[in-house]
């Protein structure tokens, strides 16, 4: 019997396909025992995740510490409030308990309560007392967790130096910003398990991953130098009602910083509060009061130095010997330069000098003769090799960069008022740091803040070291010029920067600000002590004196006063014999 060929075809049809099905079912089968078995414990974790919320710990902020240990930047426990609208069960008593409590209106409160979200921040930085009443409630949905907010202990104190932190803990400005790697920290966070509906499942309770604390940071900072140096700066703002008042104080051989003030300063607990009668019409112009308000003058702000510069226009002189401490100068009141008459600020002139009298004197012919003796192209490369081209590298942001002539474009005249401190600008860091670099034997530093870092256990974890250039000057150079800047304190123009009993050497500066004879003047004085081997230096800045303005009567005194307190607290010996003596007393200065 002949079987029928589309049977047999027909057959194999089904066998084929019966046979695809079997074997996808068994594929089907391995991969169900695969996931089931193999895989069980991973897909149980993601099942976990898939209903877990978390909300995160916020990690407290390494501590900074002044050289002598004080804490100065700390943390205080607060709260974060939020909320979980699939949990809330009372919403009229949650909204009318967290607009009393937390002195929000309902408008905003109800618009988050009855947000659906994953969890809703109601508001962060709640005091604890505040967040720990809120808890007692007991009020489903109602989430309150412990954080950490930036405390300053000392209010305004080094303010633009400290720097603050924001709402996310992290730093805004200052040395908050430049070692925030260091003080950060890391978060943890709260995970609890929830149901299909958002619902916690209370049998599951919560997972808490903990927080790392943040570093410690210390600085060279003295608090006491620092909180003394703001009184001084403080009292002559009003004394003077001076725009504003910079001192700064720094060690010459290493480059740590000692003090920092920029008054008027802020308070770094309350930093968004503009002072009281401050003015604004748009939110831009807000902000850019706060920036203002926050800005540190010392590095951020460049200004013409005047005759404190004029120590980097003698080293220079001196180093190239262009000019010896027995060059001998006339000075007729003034000096022309190609069709330019320039002035000394003594008019009818100090007649013949030589050099050392001349930096007494402040002559103004003087110096302008040794800078036209070097030539425009020996300046500029005297200028350059000073480092003061380039910035300080100091551990703070925003530092500015000197405004100076390009090259090709400095005559004679722009050469002259150069020599005195005038037609080019830089920054009171810069100054301090050249003229530091010039005494102390010629050996640039890096002015900083920062000295180590330490763990948990108190023990540094890093200690940071900073770029020294040597060869600035010789040393010889740089000893005759201690000896000239001593004279200047004891019998010139910064006499009334001496210091009963301490060596100190010196130079004063008064200059106009743009535009010329607006009647602006600043004020200044340098000062390193002792005179022989410097071991801090300071600058003292007085923007826009009222009265009389020149910097020997009105910023000499304030470093006067600063180092008859701070030199006996550094462990300064006092000099034998009373050649350096001063005839005043604090209470003479007004």
């Amino acid at each position: 019997m002949l079987t029928n060929p589309n049977k047999i075809a027909h057959r194999k049809k089904i066998t084929l396909i019966t046979l695809f099905f079997a074997l996808i079912l068994a594929g089907l089968f391995g991969r169900l025992v695969y996931l089931m078995v193999w895989r069980a414990d991973y897909y149980a974790e993601k099942a976990v995740e898939l209903h877990e919320r978390e909300r995160s710990i916020k990690a407290a902020r390494g501590r900074i510490l002044d050289r002598n240990g004080t804490v100065i930047a700390d943390n205080r426990t607060v709260c974060t409030v939020s909320v979980i609208h699939n949990q809330i069960e009372e919403p009229e008593k949650v909204i009318q308990v967290l607009c009393r409590e937390l002195g929000l209106s309902e408008e905003f409160v109800t618009a988050r309560v009855e947000k659906y979200s994953s969890i809703e921040r109601i508001k962060s930085n709640v005091d604890k007392e505040t967040g720990d009443r809120i808890r007692e409630y007991d009020l489903a949905g109602v989430k309150v967790d412990e954080d950490y907010k930036r405390y300053y202990p000392f209010g305004e104190l080094a303010s633009k130096v400290l720097g603050f932190t924001g709402g996310d803990n992290q730093g805004i400005i200052g040395l908050e910003v430049i070692y925030e790697e260091y003080l950060q920290g890391k978060a943890g966070n709260i995970l609890t398990v929830t149901d299909a509906k958002g619902i916690e499942v209370e049998e599951a309770g919560e997972r808490r991953q903990e927080p790392i604390k943040g570093k410690d940071l210390v600085l060279s900072l003295d608090m006491n130098i620092q909180s003394y140096a703001s009184q001084l700066a403080v009292q002559a703002m009003k004394t003077k009602e001076a725009d504003s008042v910079s001192i700064l104080v720094m060690n010459p051989q290493n480059g740590e910083m000692l003090a920092m003030v920029n008054v008027p300063e802020f308070d770094l607990n309350d930093p968004y509060t503009l002072p009281e009668g401050t003015l604004y019409q748009t939110q831009e112009e807000y902000q850019n009061l706060l920036n203002a308000m926050w800005r540190n003058g010392c590095i951020n702000d460049t200004y013409e130095p005047g005759s404190t510069f004029k120590i980097i226009t003698a080293a220079a002189g001196l180093e190239e010997g262009v000019v010896t401490p027995q060059s001998t100068f006339h000075c007729p009141g003034y000096i022309v330069v190609d069709d330019r008459r320039i002035h000394c600020s003594k008019r009818n002139g100090h007649g013949a000098e030589d050099f050392i009298r001349g930096t007494m004197n402040s002559c103004n012919p003087v110096f302008i003769t040794v800078g036209l003796r070097l030539g425009v192209d020996k300046y500029y490369e005297y200028f350059e090799k000073f480092g003061l081209k380039k910035k300080t590298g100091i551990d703070l942001p925003g530092e500015a960069g000197t405004i100076m002539h390009k090259k090709e474009d400095m005559g004679n005249v722009e050469l002259a008022t150069v020599s005195f401190g005038q037609s080019f600008q830089i920054t009171p860091i810069q100054l301090l740091t050249t003229a530091a670099s010039i005494v102390n034997g010629g050996r640039r530093v890096t002015p900083h803040f920062g000295v180590e870092v330490l763990d948990e256990e108190g023990e540094a974890s890093q200690i940071f070291s900073y770029p020294v250039e040597e060869g600035i000057v010789s040393s010889e150079t740089s000893e005759t010029l201690r000896g000239i800047l001593k004279l200047v304190v004891s019998e010139g123009t910064g006499k009334n920067g001496k210091v009963e009993g301490f060596s100190i050497g010196g130079k004063t500066a008064t200059s106009q600000t743009l535009p010329r004879g607006s009647g602006r003047y600043i004020a200044s004085f340098m000062g390193f002590a002792p005179a022989e081997d410097p071991q801090v230096i300071a600058l003292a800045i007085i923007n826009n004196p009222q009265g009389v303005y020149y910097g020997g009567q009105v910023a000499a005194p304030i470093v006067r006063q600063l180092y008859e307190n701070i030199l006996p607290y550094l462990g300064i010996a006092k000099e034998n014999g009373d050649e350096n003596n001063s005839s005043q007393s604090p209470a003479d200065i007004p």
